[in-house]
């Protein structure tokens, strides 16, 4: 028989509620929460360790119980009411995980010798960090480093927005001086996306290492980067806006480098 919570006032119930909302208290406890079966598994297979796993048995298939858990889980049951208490969509299948954070240093990235790497600058909000890991997934990107993050890698709306690529994606944090001088230490060239006095991303060989940096869509790169840049480049705006989501900016310039690298076959 599994433990089993059937009160919104236990307190491993008021804990997860707590680390939900409090990037202090994530940080404190070095762990995080995950919601749903496809979220959990991509963690499970990104290494991650799940320390308490609880689910709903009308809504998730306890004889699948294994799939979802490391041998440091502690299995839990709860109710429906417990259960939508703790959720924030209704859609994540029954499974609600602690799991335990990792370490998002630079010198833990591992590169080889030609990396992609996408950098972006203070993104603005959770829903962008995730977008962009999303989308850096997609390309198959060697590591994205997130440069004076404003949130929390493990902020619930990253996790649910990037679809789990959070788990699947090689990610550093660090502030953008510390950033620029592993970028420089490894002779990796900088493509700072800015508007002015910039030439065409196609006009780029993105065949080597490349770091390719975006901005915040409201002010785009700071100073440090433009003037950090080997090149500055720009994707040409045909319309009346000088702006795009910087998700779907990254993943112009990430597929372009990808095209040329030849490795979409």
């Amino acid at each position: 028989m599994f433990k089993e919570i059937t009160s919104i006032q236990n307190p491993i119930i008021k804990r997860i509620l707590l680390l939900k909302d409090k990037a202090k208290q994530r940080n404190i406890e070095g762990v995080f929460v995950i919601e749903g079966q496809r979220e959990l598994g991509l963690a499970i297979k990104g290494g991650y360790v799940i320390k308490s796993l609880l689910f709903e048995p009308n809504l998730f298939d306890e004889s699948r119980i294994d799939v979802y858990k490391t041998k440091e889980t502690e299995i839990i049951q709860i109710n429906s009411r417990v259960y939508n208490k703790i959720v924030y969509r209704g859609s994540t299948e029954g499974v609600v995980a602690i799991a335990e954070s990792k370490s998002h240093k630079l010198e833990d990235l591992k590169l080889g010798s030609s990396p992609l790497i996408l950098v972006a600058e203070a993104p603005e909000k959770p829903g962008n960090i995730g977008a962009l890991l999303r989308t850096a997934d997609a390309a198959h990107v060697d590591a994205v480093i997130i440069a004076n993050p404003r949130t929390d890698l493990y902020n619930s709306n990253v996790i649910r927005s990037s679809v789990g690529g959070l788990f699947t994606v090689s990610i550093a944090v660090a502030t953008s001086e510390e950033t620029i001088g592993f970028l420089n230490q490894r002779s990796i060239p900088i493509y700072s996306a800015v508007l002015q006095e910039s030439i065409p991303y196609i006009d780029i060989d993105f065949g080597g290492a490349s770091a390719l940096v975006v901005g915040p869509e409201s002010t785009g790169l700071s100073e440090i980067w433009r003037s950090a840049a080997d090149k500055k480049i720009q994707i040409p705006m045909l319309g009346d806006l000088d702006s795009m989501n910087v998700s779907v900016a990254a993943g112009i310039l990430l597929f372009e480098a990808k095209r040329q690298r030849k490795f979409l076959l």
